[in-house]
């Protein structure tokens, strides 16, 4: 029998990301344990020449500030980044493939201002000279607890897969409140860049090879498929 996976990030990749699990037939448990809410922000007072974003949340939650900023280039994280930025209306330049710090390497022989409209846990970025980067926070996670169901089905075992690092944090955490063992758990990984967070006590950890939700849900398939 296959075993569980467990998915946890907030909606609506929560929806999307269990959808896309059933079709290649994993069994889904889990719910959001987080759930992403707006942050008041103005612009700063300064020309950029573009916006670098690394989450479609950004663009979701990011209000009505953002409706000014149309005429700047966007460079995305990724795929899922960009299409959310195209349907708000912004122009997509740039669409990395691992990671912020990746997108800004490909930009590396240009003199850049870019803004940086974020989440408030976000990863500390070392920029290429000529290159800066200017951070508002525009969106933050609201941690929630591991629900009592929840944490019976994660003690009998499985596969957690975390998207990202504040919500490997809170899952630790968690555990810790519940006294909940990660020694039956396998955890899968979007990418390495999320090993501190993640921690120890699992049965076995994996990373995905590259940073998407599809390579997360294939090497998922692959651990869970393998009992014992």
């Amino acid at each position: 029998m296959s075993r569980a996976a467990f998915l946890l990030r907030p909606e609506p990749g929560w929806s999307a990301s269990a959808a896309a699990a059933r079709s290649i037939g994993l069994k889904v448990e889990g719910e959001p344990l987080a759930e992403v809410e707006s942050v008041g922000w103005q612009i700063p007072e300064q020309r950029f020449d573009g916006l670098l974003v690394g989450s479609a949340n950004v663009f979701r939650h990011g209000g009505r500030f953002l409706e000014e900023l149309h005429d700047l280039p966007v460079h995305c994280v990724g795929e899922t980044t960009a299409d959310a930025a195209r349907e708000n209306g912004f122009t997509v330049e740039t669409v990395g493939h691992g990671g912020l710090a990746n997108v800004l390497n490909s930009l590396a022989s240009r003199a850049l201002k870019l803004l940086r409209p974020c989440g408030e846990a976000r990863i500390a970025l070392e920029t290429p000279p000529g290159i800066e980067v200017t951070d508002a926070i525009v969106y933050r996670l609201r941690h929630l607890p591991i629900p009592p169901a929840l944490a019976e089905n994660l003690g009998r075992g499985g596969v957690v897969l975390l998207h990202s690092a504040e919500l490997a944090r809170h899952f630790g955490e968690e555990c810790e409140r519940l006294g909940l063992s990660r020694a039956r758990l396998d955890t899968v990984l979007i990418g390495p860049r999320l090993l501190p967070a993640a921690g120890d006590g699992w049965r076995a950890i994996h990373i995905a090879d590259r940073p998407n939700d599809a390579a997360l849900l294939a090497l998922a398939a692959q651990v869970c498929s393998k009992v014992g």
